[in-house]
């Protein structure tokens, strides 16, 4: 394949696709045993690493909480954790959810991944968000289209960070220089990935969204695109999919 015929296999950043437009592309690809999981949590990972590089002071191990839900998305978040904890970076686990993603809670736990219970000490939670080096937003992907606000002990957990990191004057800082950097996987949870509705403003702003396999169009839309940060595509192969549909949004 030459390397223009490459290049125009990889969905543009410019097109956004609904949640079902996405779920269709990765159907055959699923099928058929590619590691889909396994590309986006090492994509994911490598940004996390190149963003502490590039925008955090980082002297020792760099703190990286992930918060992770029970589906996909912490699944991506979990198994970036991994390989972020094999790479010499102090990886805490929050599990937002009834339980972890059991494959990717398995693979941080065994390179090193340690658990950090908000409800144990408070104020252990609280140092950690201070100190923390990145925030991973591994909560909701597309699978919460239907109904994308965070909700329970999901939402309870943002809030707290929420309220901790406005103690601490965060909003006020321009993205990307902002301590800690807040990371979407997919798409910011408490966002429709179809139409950029934001019905519950508990959303931790992103500084940086990962997004897997093509551009979700509420990303593109606001006010959702107002939340997404710096917007980053991880080709996962649905290009040929994808080549005859038509984005719902193009920018």
């Amino acid at each position: 394949m030459s390397a223009d015929a490459s290049r125009s296999a990889v969905p543009s950043p410019r097109h956004g696709y609904t949640a079902a437009q996405v779920r269709a592309a990765e159907a055959p690809l699923l099928a058929a045993g590619e590691p889909l999981m396994e590309r986006a949590a090492a994509a994911l990972a490598d940004e996390i690493e190149r963003l502490i590089a590039r925008a955090t002071d980082v002297g020792g191990r760099p703190l990286v909480i992930v918060l992770a839900g029970s589906g996909d998305n912490g699944g991506d978040a979990l198994f970036a954790g991994a390989h972020l904890a094999e790479r010499g970076a102090d990886v805490r686990l929050v599990a937002v959810g009834a339980r972890l993603h059991e494959a990717g809670a398995a693979a941080a736990h065994g390179a090193g991944a340690v658990d950090l219970d908000p409800d144990a000490d408070a104020d252990a939670f609280a140092a950690a968000i201070d100190a923390a080096d990145v925030l991973v937003d591994g909560i909701l992907g597309i699978g919460a289209a239907a109904s994308p606000a965070l909700r329970g002990r999901s939402r309870e957990i943002v809030a707290r960070v929420l309220e901790r990191l406005a103690e601490r004057g965060h909003a006020e800082r321009p993205p990307g220089t902002r301590h800690p950097l807040v990371v979407a996987v997919d798409l910011p949870s408490g966002i429709s990935p179809d139409d950029g509705r934001v019905p519950d403003p508990t959303v931790l702003p992103a500084d940086l969204t990962v997004t897997m396999g093509a551009v979700k169009a509420g990303l593109l839309l606001p006010p959702a695109s107002r939340l997404a940060g710096r917007v980053v595509l991880v080709d996962l192969g649905l290009g040929p999919a994808l080549a005859d549909v038509e984005p719902v949004v193009t920018v």
